[in-house]
């Protein structure tokens, strides 16, 4: 099994949306590393899921992926703000992948927070620059941000 983490806006997908939904598409990814993450994603990894561009950005509860990555619908869609004019159903570059609830964290893990833990210094999100929408973790990592909440 391999540990991801993976950003959302809140007002698009919050945790308390996939808790209440069970499971949800992860679409709309548009960054080509990201996207290559998502297509090397097993069913069963497990990511934690980060409320991004909010008040309170954070590690907000943990979900599990249940699907293999296939096509992004919303790349097709002309109304999605997801929309790829060049994508088409014979060559659409984008993927999703859908997931499950596994736990709302009762408090969430801010980026403050998360910055100033020694063991998390290597975690891409902590890093300058880094603006993935989706990235690896280590399994040290994963253990470590479990041993916050």
């Amino acid at each position: 099994m391999a540990y991801w983490l993976m950003k959302s806006e809140p007002e698009e997908l919050s945790i308390k949306d996939l808790a209440r939904l069970k499971q949800a598409r992860w679409d709309g990814v548009r960054n080509y590393q990201a996207r290559n993450f998502l297509r090397s994603m097993a069913v069963g990894d497990q990511f934690f899921f980060y409320h991004s561009s909010c008040p309170e950005p954070g590690i907000a509860g943990i979900g599990q992926i249940c699907t293999a990555a296939y096509p992004d619908p919303t790349a097709l869609d002309p109304q999605s703000h997801y929309f790829d004019a060049k994508a088409n159903d014979e060559k659409n570059p984008w993927s999703a992948i859908d997931v499950v609830h596994v736990e709302t964290f009762t408090k969430v893990l801010g980026l403050g927070f998360l910055k100033q833990q020694t063991a998390l210094a290597e975690l891409p999100l902590v890093q300058k620059g880094s603006r993935l929408s989706v990235m690896p973790v280590t399994a040290q990592q994963w253990a470590a941000v479990l041993a916050l909440r």
